[in-house]
């Protein structure tokens, strides 16, 4: 399904072709702090699907839970995080979810980070869940 989607301001706008993606809700502690919520939402997909139609993202670099290094793709004005792209794997992205123009689905998503879960947040239980980063 062709999505559109973009950063709050509106000065950063992405395209995302029909392909292979999955949903993931992260209960990081890292997700939690850059959503300012419970949870991170991000629809991993090919970076090839994805294509800025508007504005030039700015980017920073950290490490993730894991150990691993995850490139933040960032809308300059707002400062709207839009997308991440793992340094490991340039070829996969992962959007963020709210940066979607139509919000996506959460009753497939994939739970990781569970055992940083918040208190009060029920993950239904037919949910596929790790309590780290799956492999």
């Amino acid at each position: 399904m062709h999505q559109e989607g973009g950063c709050q301001c509106g000065a950063l706008r992405i395209s995302v072709a029909p392909g292979p993606s999955s949903l993931y809700v992260c209960h990081c502690t890292e997700c939690q702090k850059q959503s300012a919520s419970a949870f991170g939402i991000s629809l991993a997909v090919p970076r090839e699907v994805l294509t800025v139609t508007k504005g030039e993202p700015k980017s920073w670099t950290r490490l993730t839970d894991s150990g691993r290094r995850l490139r933040c793709l960032f809308c300059p004005t707002c400062g709207s995080r839009v997308w991440h792209e793992p340094a490991e794997n340039p070829q996969s992205a992962r959007i963020k979810g709210g940066a979607l123009d139509s919000p996506p689905d959460l009753s497939d998503a994939i739970h990781i980070w569970t055992k940083s879960q918040l208190a009060g947040i029920e993950i239904p239980a037919s949910a596929r869940q790790f309590p780290g980063e799956p492999d």
